[in-house]
C-alpha cells in the first residue's frame, strides 16, 4: 500500500484563471523521499499543503496509507505528519527544547518521555542537548534553527514528513551540508517525506524520485537517472540541464543507478562505494581499480552494482 496516493486532484482558488493544481495523480512509496520541483507558481507548494489540510482539493482525492484524509479530522491528520518550512518556523518565545516538544505534549506524552525524546533528537540532527536544549531560535544560526525545526518535525514518530523548501534561505555551504544530514538521516529512519524544492542540484542529490510539475500538472515522476537519461520533453531536458553530464554525474546518487546484485555474487576484492555516492565517484573508482563493475553497499550490505555500462548509457544519453 502506497503512503500517500494523489487520485485526479485539482485545486482551483476562487476567481483564477486556471487550477493551482490540475488532475494530479501519482503515488508516494514507504520510506520515499520524493522532491517536487518546478518553476515558480507551478504548484509545488499547494500539492504539499493538500497532504496535512491546509488546502483542500475543489477535485480528486487524496489516500494516506490508504485512508481518504478527507474522512480524518485535520488536527488528528496533522499529528501524524511532520512539517518543515523555510526559515525553520520556531516559536521564538520557546526555548529549543520546548519547540521539539510542541506535537509530543499535543499527544500527551509524559514529561519523562517527552524529556528523552527532545534529547534524542537534539543528538540525532547534531545538536548536543546539554548545549542548545535551553537556547532560543534567536541565539542560533539559520543552519543550527533548520536542524531543530528537522528534530521538531520528527518528535511525534510520523511516517510522513512533509518540507517546504526547507534549505531556501540558507547559505550555499550550510545548505550542503544540511542535504548530507538529511540523506544520513533519511538512511537510518526511512521516512516517506514530500520534499519541495526550486533547485535542480538539491532534487538530484537527495531524491528516490522526482516529480516534475508545470502549470499545475505532473508532466514526469521519475527516479533522478532516468529523467536525466529519458526526459519526456524539452520543458523537462532544459530545466535539469541534461546535457551537463559531468555536473550531473557528480550529483547523481549511486543507489539511484544500481543494477539489482548478480546471480553469484562475491563480494570479496569487489571495490564499494556508498548507496549515497556520486555517480562521478562512482566512474573515477572503476577506472582507478580497472573492475567493471562496483558494490553498492547499504548499512554494510551490498544491494547492488553500478556498471561501466550503466555510466556510459548516462554519458551518451
Amino acid at each position: 500500500m502506497s503512503a500517500i496516493a494523489f487520485d485526479q486532484v485539482s485545486l482551483r482558488f476562487p476567481g483564477a484563471a486556471r487550477p493551482a493544481v490540475n488532475s494530479c495523480t501519482f503515488q508516494v512509496e514507504a520510506g520515499e523521499l520524493v522532491v517536487i520541483l518546478g518553476p515558480s507558481g507551478c504548484g509545488k507548494t499547494t500539492l504539499l499543503k493538500m497532504v496535512n489540510r491546509l488546502y483542500e482539493p475543489t477535485q480528486g482525492s487524496i489516500f494516506l496509507s490508504g485512508s481518504n484524509i478527507q474522512k480524518l479530522k485535520a488536527f488528528k491528520l496533522r499529528r501524524q505528519i511532520g512539517y518543515v518550512i523555510q526559515q525553520s518556523g520556531l516559536f521564538p518565545h520557546m526555548t529549543v527544547a520546548e519547540n521539539v516538544a510542541v506535537v509530543p505534549k499535543l499527544l500527551d506524552w509524559s514529561r519523562s518521555k517527552t524529556q528523552m525524546r527532545v534529547d534524542e533528537l537534539l543528538q540525532l540532527v547534531a545538536l548536543p542537548p546539554q548545549e542548545y536544549r535551553d537556547r532560543y531560535p534567536s541565539q542560533l544560526s539559520g543552519g543550527q534553527q533548520q536542524r531543530v525545526g528537522v528534530a521538531r518535525a520528527l518528535a511525534g514518530d510520523p511516517q510522513v514528513i512533509l518540507m517546504d523548501e526547507p534549505f531556501g534561505a540558507i547559505d550555499a555551504i550550510t545548505r550542503t551540508a544540511l542535504q548530507n544530514e538529511i540523506l544520513r538521516l533519511q538512511s537510518q529512519l526511512q521516512k516517506t517525506i514530500l520534499f519541495v524544492s526550486h533547485d535542480v542540484d538539491e532534487a538530484l542529490r537527495l531524491a528516490d524520485r522526482i516529480l516534475i510539475m508545470q502549470a499545475g500538472q505532473v508532466v514526469q515522476f521519475d527516479t533522478p537517472f532516468n529523467l536525466l537519461t529519458q526526459p519526456d520533453s524539452d520543458f523537462i531536458r532544459n530545466l535539469l540541464g541534461t546535457d551537463d553530464i559531468v555536473r550531473q554525474l557528480s550529483l547523481l546518487r549511486v543507489g539511484n543507478a544500481m543494477s539489482d546484485l548478480p546471480e553469484a555474487f562475491y563480494l570479496d576484492n569487489q571495490p564499494q562505494l556508498s548507496a549515497q555516492a556520486s555517480l562521478r565517484e562512482a566512474l573515477s573508482l572503476i577506472l582507478k581499480s580497472g573492475a567493471d563493475q562496483v558494490a553498492v553497499i547499504e548499512r554494510d550490505r551490498p544491494v547492488g552494482v553500478v556498471s561501466l555500462a550503466r555510466i556510459q548509457a548516462a554519458v551518451r544519453r
